[in-house]
């Protein structure tokens, strides 16, 4: 066993963040609107994600078996997704499938970073793997979003029609972030409560995460003393 997989056992929100990182940079050679070849990467891609989130999750206090049950019939619906070319209602179900996967990844991180008093190399790596889970998350509910409200988003110098996978990613991460870069807008009230809620959350999560540290430092010190 060499010790890059050793490493990567103690530290599965590493591998993870990583990965995510890593598909930012693949989705733009890959997608469009008529490449099969790509939307099947990008999927394959996707389950290489869902897999290691289940690495992720199993390592936190939650179940396992929960993960399963979401996980396969996200898995399942992936392929069924690609090979139907988005039809309804299979996109908008795997989209439900991946957002409730999401979701419950995100709760788990968060119980495993604030599970102890002590702060791991991977609990690190695990703020930064919560935060893309989340804008993962929000990318999946906007696309539910747009398919229950069509037109939900707008795209600079573009009229009308639904925004694909990535300009929702790159709306959600920008939202996230608070950066407030996108040229990808929400133009229908549902689509902008949305994007208001995911904007407070991740604000707070920032301050959850700041907050701990610093309480877990002065902690540290007066321990010392």
């Amino acid at each position: 066993m060499t010790d890059a997989w050793r490493w990567a056992q103690r530290n599965p929100s590493a591998v993870l963040l990583y990965v995510q990182l890593g598909g930012l940079l693949l989705y733009p050679f890959l997608e469009g609107p008529s490449d099969k070849l790509g939307t099947l990467v990008l999927s394959l891609f996707g389950l290489v994600v869902l897999g290691l989130a289940v690495a992720a999750v199993r390592a936190t206090p939650s179940l396992t078996w929960v993960a399963v049950l979401i996980g396969v019939p996200a898995v399942a619906l992936t392929f069924v997704d690609v090979f139907s070319n988005n039809a309804q209602p299979w996109h908008s179900i795997s989209d439900l499938f991946h957002a409730a996967f999401y979701a419950y990844t995100l709760v788990a991180l968060l119980r495993y970073m604030f599970a102890d008093e002590h702060v791991t190399t991977d609990e690190l790596y695990a703020i930064g793997a919560t935060f893309t889970i989340g804008i993962w998350l929000f990318a999946y509910i906007y696309s539910i979003c747009q398919t229950l409200v069509p037109d939900s988003f707008a795209a600079y110098g573009v009229d009308g029609g639904q925004r694909t996978w990535f300009e929702l990613l790159f709306l959600s991460c920008t939202t996230m972030t608070s950066t407030g870069l996108s040229d990808v807008i929400p133009v229908k009230p549902h689509a902008r409560s949305l994007v208001m809620i995911q904007q407070i959350a991740g604000m707070l999560y920032l301050a959850m995460v700041v907050a701990r540290i610093v309480g877990l430092t002065f902690k540290r010190g007066r321990v010392a003393r």
